[in-house]
């Protein structure tokens, strides 16, 4: 019984992270959804893309449960995965994620919580459904995280879902900064030594 509950709970948290890394891209131009926004190229669009793959090989390969459309291979896994070519649509790569996470979804579904699996990437490859589950919340909730920053610094919106989004006070926002890099020069001995 508790098994179930644990089961049910990870994977309602599972669904509504997935549904924040998406919505993070909803009214941003096709540039910006693209663009390296970091110094190793993070971007937006890319993110999504990254966790579609992690979904299929996490939650469906590893259980003996194939992607019902080709995958690369774990073992040439070259970063490609972190961004969209010219040639890959938004939509594209929001359709790629949902089918992923359908597939991931019903391996959760038809699967006990022990169900065994096999991370053959990990030191110890030998997992259950549980854990892998827990890892895939725990990555998609970094990769939210990661898209949440991104989208701020693109236009200031923040937050989980569009309803709980309040309107941007750039005055508010601006005299929080200040104070907050007032503190880190105060404890640094002041303006002179920051930095």
């Amino acid at each position: 019984m508790i098994d179930d509950v644990a089961k049910d709970f990870l994977h309602g948290r599972l669904k509504a992270v997935r549904e924040a890394l998406v919505w993070k891209l909803d009214g941003l131009s096709e540039y910006d959804i693209r663009r390296p926004l970091t110094a190793t190229g993070t971007n937006l669009l890319g993110l999504v893309k990254h966790m579609a793959t992690g979904e299929a090989w996490y939650l469906g390969e590893v259980f003996g449960r194939p992607s019902p459309e080709p995958l690369g291979r774990w073992q040439d896994a070259d970063g490609s995965d972190l961004w969209a070519t010219p040639e890959e649509t938004r939509e594209q790569i929001i359709d790629f994620y949902q089918r992923a996470c359908r597939h991931a979804d019903a391996t959760i579904g038809e699967l006990p919580v022990d169900a065994p699996g096999h991370v053959p990437w990990w030191s110890r490859p030998d997992v259950t459904l549980f854990g892998v589950m827990i890892h895939v919340l725990q990555e998609t909730t970094r990769h939210a995280g990661h898209a949440d920053i991104l989208r701020e610094q693109l236009d200031g919106r923040t937050g989980l879902r569009a309803e709980h989004e309040e309107e941007i006070d750039t005055a508010a926002r601006a005299t929080h900064r200040a104070m907050i890099e007032r503190a880190a020069q105060a404890a640094v001995g002041g303006a002179a030594r920051a930095g």
